[in-house]
């Protein structure tokens, strides 16, 4: 078939144009963003549950998973921990129902929390149960069962226990180590069943910390409803404590860190104790206890058992060495009484002091008033002046 030159010209013009529309038609490649770290971290869970046997271990491996951690009714195996440490910053832990913590034989602990910014509290009705009966031989640590230590919280900053009840410890319940800033609500430690055979049962253990503001605790224990060993800034109020060795400063000395300053019990209720304010410092010991105050503090040792009640207030400074042979190695200055008043056990001593030569200086006591034991006759190098008698 015959095609004239010129349309044949015309047809390979048209298929240039077609091809050149074609190319500048195609769009250009899309640049792809470079990733961003946010889209990589994958976004905390609003709130995280655990139940069960199980639970335990998810809690421990998820922590970090989670902005509030919900324990429902745990029951944690003998021998492990529910370890809730280095948590995120403001992370929320909340106790529901009762968590149970089976027996065996260690030295714990039962619970273990650090962070900053972090709350840990109780549901109304929660209870933390250590099955302290399994363990308590009248021995503590002093020998027969190996007993586990329950709530540890080491660096712990900034951050807020709230509602907490423990039951039956077997042995010391929170120990408050390396704490700054650290606020402590409406606690209750309960160790009543533990009466008979219980010991070292002590509520709060406070050491190398700054700043613990205690309020609301209500307890029932066989040793110190509060023994401050090193720290300074802490406060307890608005206390009740029941059975055990009362509001205590000490032991000190023998540790890393042998200082307690401004330290303060006030109006608060120590019932049925060993004895109620005590200062013990560690024979042959270096250190310093300075600026403490007891205001407002209520002695009731109505229906104490006599041969348990020994002292109201006692200052020891031979606390592991020989009674009567004080040292005088830590320096105990500005103890404050203010308003100490109430009753102790018919063979208790109503107030005795054993300080070190020259240990001891610079307190002030006012409206001390305690009855129903004896008067001492061995108190020794009892400083002078500001209302100070024993």
């Amino acid at each position: 078939m015959y095609r004239s030159p010129t349309r044949a010209m015309a047809a390979v013009a048209l298929s240039l144009l077609l091809g050149a529309n074609s190319v500048v038609g195609t769009p250009a490649p899309v640049v792809t963003p470079a990733p961003r770290l946010e889209d990589a971290v994958a976004p905390r869970a609003a709130a995280c549950t655990f139940s069960g046997s199980l639970g335990y271990s998810s809690a421990s491996v998820s922590k970090g998973s989670c902005s509030t951690i919900v324990l429902s009714s745990l029951q944690v195996p003998g021998g492990q921990t529910l370890n809730l440490e280095k948590l995120n910053d403001g992370t929320t832990v909340i106790f529901e129902g009762t968590t149970t913590f089976g027996y065996a034989e260690w030295e714990g602990s039962l619970f273990s929390v650090s962070g900053n910014k972090i709350t840990v509290k109780g549901a109304e009705g929660s209870v933390l149960d250590g099955q302290g009966a399994l363990y308590w031989d009248g021995m503590g640590g002093s020998g027969g069962v190996t007993k586990p230590k329950f709530f540890k919280a080491n660096h712990l900053n900034d951050s807020i226990l709230e509602g907490i009840t423990i039951k039956n410890a077997p042995k010391n319940s929170f120990s408050l180590n390396y704490v700054y800033n650290l606020t402590v609500k409406d606690v209750t430690v309960d160790d009543r069943d533990g009466a008979a055979l219980g010991k070292n049962t002590d509520a709060f253990n406070i050491n190398n910390a700054d700043g613990v503001t205690i309020t609301g605790a209500t307890v029932w224990n066989q040793d110190d409803c509060v023994a401050v060993n090193s720290g300074q800034n802490i406060y307890f109020g608005s206390g009740f404590c029941s059975g055990g060795h009362g509001l205590s400063i000490g032991s000190v000395g023998g540790q890393t860190v042998n200082v307690v300053s401004n330290v303060t019990f006030a109006d608060s209720t120590v019932q049925k104790s060993q004895q109620s304010v005590r200062i013990k410092t560690i024979s042959g010991a270096t250190g310093t206890v300075k600026d403490i105050t007891y205001r407002n503090v209520f002695l009731d040792g109505a229906g104490v058992a006599a041969d348990y009640s020994d002292y109201g207030v006692v200052v020891t400074q031979s606390y592991n060495g020989v009674k009567g042979s004080p040292t005088n190695g830590v320096t105990v200055t500005g103890f404050v009484l203010q308003n100490v008043t109430g009753t102790v056990g018919s063979d208790a001593v109503n107030v005795y002091i054993e300080c070190g030569v020259g240990s001891c200086s610079g307190w002030s006591w006012s409206g001390v008033s305690i009855t129903g034991g004896k008067k001492s006759s061995s108190c020794l190098n009892v400083p002078s002046g500001g209302g100070v008698s024993c």
